[in-house]
């Protein structure tokens, strides 16, 4: 019975639109790549913050569970000219609310309130970071250095 299952189980899966078995579809780690935060990954890279926007407001949109969708949208749209800070505020929040220990989250968040210069802010969320990452992590370090930065600005 099992011998007749397999092969009509696998025709089937290739028959699925959309199902693809190609190595593209997964990163050096073998883990499935996410096309919306590749495109929007890619956007970024050049600069496009309004076409990175657009394409993780439509993921947003359709998918508002995913708290990385979030956290992207609100990273564009902290980068882009003349950010709304509210809006960005409430996707770092949002993204925060569905995964509260969200690395990447917290450390744009923290950068975030050193826009508007909310320094304490910004130190809250390297707490949040140092009890997330028990043995430290670049997210933590990176915010670390952005907070230094700013208060050697300051002064």
């Amino acid at each position: 019975m099992k011998i007749r299952i397999r092969p009509f189980v696998l025709s089937a899966a290739l028959l699925v639109p959309g199902a693809s078995f190609a190595a593209a579809d997964t990163d050096t780690s073998g883990a499935a790549v996410d096309p919306v935060l590749q495109g929007a990954a890619q956007a970024s890279e050049r600069k496009d913050w309004a076409g990175a926007q657009s394409i993780l407001k439509d993921a947003v949109a359709s998918n508002p569970g995913n708290a990385e969708y979030h956290n992207m949208y609100a990273y564009n749209l902290r980068k882009g000219p003349n950010p709304d800070m509210s809006l960005v505020f409430k996707h770092y929040n949002e993204a925060l609310r569905i995964e509260p220990r969200h690395k990447g989250a917290n450390e744009y968040l923290g950068e975030a309130y050193l826009m508007v210069n909310n320094v304490a802010k910004a130190k809250e969320q390297l707490g949040v970071l140092d009890r997330v990452c028990l043995l430290g992590c670049k997210e933590y370090t990176e915010l670390k250095k952005s907070i230094a930065d700013y208060e050697a600005r300051r002064k």
